[in-house]
């Protein structure tokens, strides 16, 4: 359990990645966490920051289920959060209409859509209440185009972009700040998980996720709308995604994304 001492941040997906060092920035400016994760990483991830001077409790929980969710929210027993970082994800490369599993493509939806809004409502109500609080989503680049065989990863990333900013409009005026990380391709396990290891995206240049992590707590601290976090081909990338049309962007992130574009 976390003291009363210190404010609470949550932080969904924090066993590796992005997450766990969001999760380090957190503890090294004085807040106790609730760490969240499915994988039994997040036992190691915990002792980790914990050394960096918080109180940690870790919950292993399936986010993607709406159980899951609930049990996160079971185990913060009302206590104030004033941070919440949504982090966790998953994505699924290949055609969509080939040969993935409708299964796969689902948890997608689940764990990058359904579980981030879940959350949101059973936290940011409180912190409403209360009249303070921080939200942080972990959105992408890859949400401002539309991308051939990461097509349901692309779109789950869009909404959460426009989510983000939504509630942010809503919440603006009763001391709730949100904003989205919008990073690029991030030296994580992701391209891994995702089985994107042949494509040309997973073998090209990559930011560290310490170096994103910090951009976004900096951007979520700062009350920022949001940041494209990362190289500047990154902020390239977003920029050239409001002015080119759609179908050329797709065509740019097909490229990218094809299963054995590592070799073309």
């Amino acid at each position: 359990m976390t003291t009363a001492t210190k404010p609470l941040a949550v932080v969904t997906g924090a066993s590796s990645g992005i997450g766990f060092e969001l999760a380090k920035q957190f503890a090294r400016h004085d807040f106790d966490l609730v760490l969240a994760a499915e994988d039994d990483e997040l036992a190691t991830a915990a002792d980790q920051v914990r050394a960096c001077g918080a109180e940690v409790e870790a919950v292993r929980t399936d986010l993607a289920a709406a159980e899951g969710v609930e049990e996160l929210v079971r185990r913060l027993a009302g206590r104030p959060v004033e941070a919440l970082a949504v982090n966790a994800g998953v994505g699924i490369n290949g055609e969509f209409a080939g040969d993935t599993l409708l299964e796969d493509q689902l948890t997608v939806v689940d764990l990058n859509v359904r579980s981030a809004v879940h959350l949101t409502k059973r936290v940011v109500p409180g912190m409403i209440g209360r009249g303070h609080g921080r939200v942080l989503f972990t959105s992408s680049i890859a949400g401002t185009s539309p991308a051939p065989y990461q097509a349901v990863y692309a779109a789950s990333k869009a909404f959460l972009t426009s989510f983000a900013e939504g509630l942010r409009g809503e919440v603006k005026d009763k001391g709730v700040t949100v904003t989205a990380l919008l990073p690029g391709p991030t030296d994580t396990e992701f391209f891994e998980r995702a089985d994107m290891e042949d494509t040309k995206l997973a073998a090209g240049d990559k930011d560290s996720a310490a170096e994103i992590a910090e951009a976004g707590y900096e951007a979520l601290m700062a009350g920022e709308d949001k940041v494209v976090a990362g190289m500047a081909k990154n902020k390239l990338q977003a920029a050239a995604s409001r002015v080119l049309p759609d179908e050329a962007k797709a065509k740019q992130q097909g490229k990218m994304m094809k299963p054995g574009s590592a070799d073309a």
